[in-house]
């Protein structure tokens, strides 16, 4: 042993075996990044071309299809279609003929390609200094998200220009060099989106005065020689429409994602809303160019360049959709003294930037005003209040380490297959949590609704259940349903228990563990949600009626009242759920997951006995009311029993309750593998 330590030879050949391994880990993971982002190129290619014609690249059609704008011999804003500056009207005119023979196909190929030098572009700039696996994985990761975020499905799909000059800036601030040739590239974004001249501020501030001369220079000279060629447009537009102001869509439209957008849609018009927005605006400007300069100082351009562009989304009239791609730009400050911490602001911006606001946000009129405004309200987050670690900070390289609990030995040798999954001690971020929970229900219910194969199918299968049941002998369902009907009390305890404690006990229960437990919580959760997610596969595969929805059978619907067999919109919710998503049932399933929490982790037999009895009571409500066969609660247990199965595969047994309340915690990653526990 000590020659293996001491005499150098050895302990190099085991190090460098291991580094081997780590190296060829590293080739495969980025080899399937690389993977990945090509197959999202593929897809958003597929379902742009895939698009009839007359409904994608609408924009594009717009503009230089037959009689668009680009024809006219008149202003090109004699509607208000087309948006874009003169000096845009002017360098699209020459391209009309040649867009219009390959209209789409060309022009989306082109596109994507512009978002994959962005990409590239984007990688490069992050700050220094860079660990290797970063700089290896940044771009095909920085793609990915591109593909998968809005404003870059928007402009593929409307054939939009808003691409170039967010790609304009990046190659000014980070691939050209000379300040001259820096501020020639900005200039240009600046004529063809006026509100990148917010960038020369930054350059000046930041000691790149040629740049900042340059690019006030650039856009003044291609702004005038439009003017010169196209004088009535260039009225038109710098003039009577103010910048572009009022051009495009309803300026309180929710597209419109920009201060002025907001306040429209608060119900301010008039001088009072235009005062109101200058004052805000400038607000903004002032105070995000502070920081997007001290930022550069700082030595993170690109987290100054983004927060620049946020400043634009918020401060211009108008922000439409596609030209929101600054605000996926500022997912790279880092935030946050914890380790667990530093996941929220990624997380919350990838989102935001890639789902709907329908998704983040639950469909209530209060919070209408919060899901309406959700990318401006990032965009100002990022440029004027979250606090972004310098540098020079102590935790931007090393935050403080998560505490997790040792590992517990498991009963197979290659459990757990994912080692890096630990048990953390500390509580994860309340609002991610949260934030979280709302997508996951929200496309757990989106996939739900959309599942089925109609109502003959589910009528069949429910045929086919109810024969099974019948061979088993547990065809229950009718004698309990009729003799429950009968008995008004007890219709309305199960009624009231079957509409009632299916979310209220499951998040109680996650309160709790939350506040209580925070290393169970983490290990519930995701049982939870494994389980879930195994359940539509099973609404996907097997669409099933349940009884009070199958004709003939003489069910009663104790819930929803009678209902009309004869018409296939039954009861009030088909609407917002799909009717015939019952196989398995997760009105039993999750009140099987509240009984295995509570007698696992329950401290008094009387609390374990009472946990019981919701599974119990539940199985008894979903059989009375007519909304379940029996067969389905078998389903619900058997997908939250594999939730359980999953989580113990990957992470490996639970962390004991008595480790993490006696033993002290440690941070896993400094104790040596022999220490942490050894498998059997």
């Amino acid at each position: 042993m000590a020659n293996v330590e001491h005499g150098g030879r050895a302990g190099n050949a085991f190090g460098g075996g291991a580094a081997e391994r780590a190296r060829a880990r590293l080739r495969v993971l980025r080899i399937g990044l690389w993977v990945i982002a090509g197959v999202l190129a593929v897809r958003q290619l597929a379902v742009v071309l895939s698009t009839p014609k007359g409904e994608r690249v609408t924009d594009l059609e717009t503009w230089v299809g037959t009689n668009g704008v680009l024809h006219v011999k008149g202003s090109l804003y004699d509607s208000t279609q087309f948006t874009g500056t003169p000096f845009g009207g002017l360098v699209l005119k020459p391209l009309t003929r040649s867009a219009e023979q390959a209209l789409g196909w060309g022009w989306t190929f082109g596109t994507l390609l512009l978002v994959v030098a962005l990409g590239l572009v984007a990688a490069r700039a992050l700050p220094k200094p860079v660990t290797r696996r970063a700089s290896l994985l940044a771009a095909p990761v920085t793609i990915s998200l591109l593909m998968l975020s809005l404003p870059v499905r928007n402009t593929l799909y409307l054939g939009q220009t808003s691409i170039i000059p967010v790609l304009l800036v990046l190659l000014g601030c980070f691939a050209v060099r000379g300040q001259r040739a820096s501020g020639v590239l900005i200039g240009l974004a600046a004529a063809l989106q006026p509100t990148v001249l917010l960038f020369a501020p930054l350059l000046w501030f930041t000691g790149r005065r040629q740049a900042a001369v340059s690019t006030g220079a650039t856009f003044a000279a291609l702004t005038a020689v439009a003017w010169a060629a196209m004088a009535q447009d260039s009225y038109t537009y710098w003039v009577h429409h103010l910048a572009g102001v009022g051009l495009g869509g309803e300026a309180d439209g929710l597209a419109n994602q920009s201060l002025h957008g907001a306040l429209l849609r608060f119900g301010l018009q008039g001088p009072l809303e235009i005062g109101l927005f200058l004052l805000l605006g400038a607000a903004v400007a002032v105070l995000g160019l502070r920081r997007a300069v001290r930022y550069a100082r700082d030595g993170q351009l690109l987290l100054a360049v983004a927060i620049t562009g946020c400043v634009a989304v918020a401060v211009s009239p108008t922000t439409w959709q596609h030209q929101l791609l600054w605000v996926l730009l500022a997912v790279v400050g880092r935030v946050g003294r914890k380790t667990s911490d530093r996941y929220m602001w990624p997380v919350v911006v990838i989102l935001v930037m890639t789902l709907p606001a329908k998704m983040l946000v639950p469909n209530m009129p209060a919070l209408y005003p919060l899901r309406d405004n959700v990318v401006l309200l990032a965009a100002l987050a990022a440029a004027c209040a979250v606090p972004f670690l310098s540098l020079q900070s102590p935790y931007f390289r090393a935050p403080d380490s998560t505490l997790y609990a040792p590992a517990r030995p498991a009963r197979f040798e290659r459990v757990p297959l994912l080692p890096s999954w630990r048990r953390a001690l500390t509580r994860p971020s309340l609002l991610l949590e949260l934030l979280l929970i709302r997508v996951f229900y929200a496309a757990y219910a989106s996939v739900r609704l959309a599942a089925g194969g109609g109502r003959p199918a589910a009528e069949e299968h429910g045929h086919q259940i109810h024969s099974l049941e019948k061979a088993l002998f547990i065809d229950v369902e009718h004698t309990v349903n009729h003799a429950v009907a009968g008995i008004p009390w007890l219709v309305n305890f199960f009624n009231f228990y079957y509409t009632s404690f299916h979310f209220v006990v499951p998040l109680t229960i996650l309160g709790v563990l939350y506040a209580r437990r925070p290393a169970d919580y983490r290990w519930a959760r995701s049982t939870l949600g494994l389980g879930t997610l195994l359940a539509l596969f099973g609404f996907w595969l097997y669409p099933l009626a349940p009884p009070r929805l199958m004709p003939g059978l003489g069910f009663i619907d104790t819930v929803h009242g009678t209902q009309d067999l004869d018409n296939p919109d039954f009861g009030a919710l088909t609407a917002v759920t799909n009717q015939y998503a019952a196989m398995p049932s997760l009105h039993f399933g999750w009140a099987l997951w509240c009984g295995i929490i509570i007698v696992v982790m329950a401290p008094k037999r009387w609390m374990k006995a009472l946990g019981l009895l919701h599974p119990l009571f539940t199985l008894s409500a979903i059989v009375a009311t007519g909304n379940h066969w029996v067969l389905d609660a078998v389903g619900g247990a058997l997908v939250i029993g594999a939730g359980f199965g999953l989580v113990y595969l990957l992470s490996g047994p639970r962390a004991a309750a008595v480790v993490a309340a006696r033993e002290p915690a440690v941070d896993i990653s400094t104790v040596p593998a022999k220490a942490v526990g050894t498998r059997s």
